[in-house]
């Protein structure tokens, strides 16, 4: 492949991860925080879903469903990728280390910046032992999850671990948003926002560091 071709290639994959990766998730973000701002119900869909999911409770599921969350909570998962940022820097991989941690802070920032910008109360439709103390909107287990697959993606692109990290990816961030819904903590319009918030902001600055970048000179 000719350098002409090479940028061709590139300009128009940048061209698609602004258009869908960050133009269309902050587009959609927006209209439901819009929605919410104006009306803290949120969606039409919002509750019946809940209800739908809550209808499957058990005891076993309770458990499993607390487990799962503790995993993938932003306590967890955000100082798992500092660490995994700092091994990348000891190894010299300083694009893909700033990368990840920058990558990771942010989405937390981001994440409590806009709890409190929209304030919007957590879901109450039935006696639950679980309880948490912040806002809503967005989901911090969503965004967390979504951040860390997404960084997980990246990492393993150029790697045989390539299919794997994407299989993970489609069963891990739908399960931990299930045990949002099924706990009933969140509704469903703050676990989608959430997903599509922390897409923008990955993309966003993967477009800006471009941790490939080293590694696409080497092959060159």
């Amino acid at each position: 492949m000719g350098i002409t071709s090479k940028i061709g290639f590139s300009t128009r994959t940048h061209l698609l991860l602004i258009l869908l990766g960050i133009c269309l998730p902050l587009q959609i973000s927006e209209l439901i925080a819009v929605k919410i701002w104006q009306n803290q119900v949120g969606f039409p869909w919002d509750v019946p879903i809940l209800f739908a999911i809550h209808q499957t409770s058990q005891p076993q599921l309770d458990i499993l469903a607390i487990i799962l969350a503790k995993i993938g909570s932003p306590k967890t998962i955000i100082p798992t990728l500092i660490l995994i940022a700092c091994a990348l820097v000891s190894q010299r991989k300083w694009r893909f280390g700033i990368y990840l941690m920058i990558t990771g802070i942010g989405s937390t920032i981001i994440n409590l910046t806009l709890k409190e910008l929209i304030h919007r109360p957590r879901p109450h439709l039935w006696d639950s032992t679980y309880h948490t103390v912040n806002f809503s909107f967005p989901s911090g287990h969503a965004m967390a999850s979504m951040t860390f697959i997404t960084l997980l993606i990246v990492l393993a692109w150029k790697t045989p671990w390539r299919l794997l990290s994407l299989v993970f990816g489609i069963f891990f961030v739908p399960t931990i948003a299930w045990t949002r819904l099924y706990l009933g903590v969140h509704y469903p319009s703050d676990i989608l926002a959430g997903w599509l918030i922390a897409l923008a902001w990955s993309v966003t600055v993967y477009l800006l560091i471009k941790p490939h970048r080293n590694i696409d000179l080497d092959a060159g």
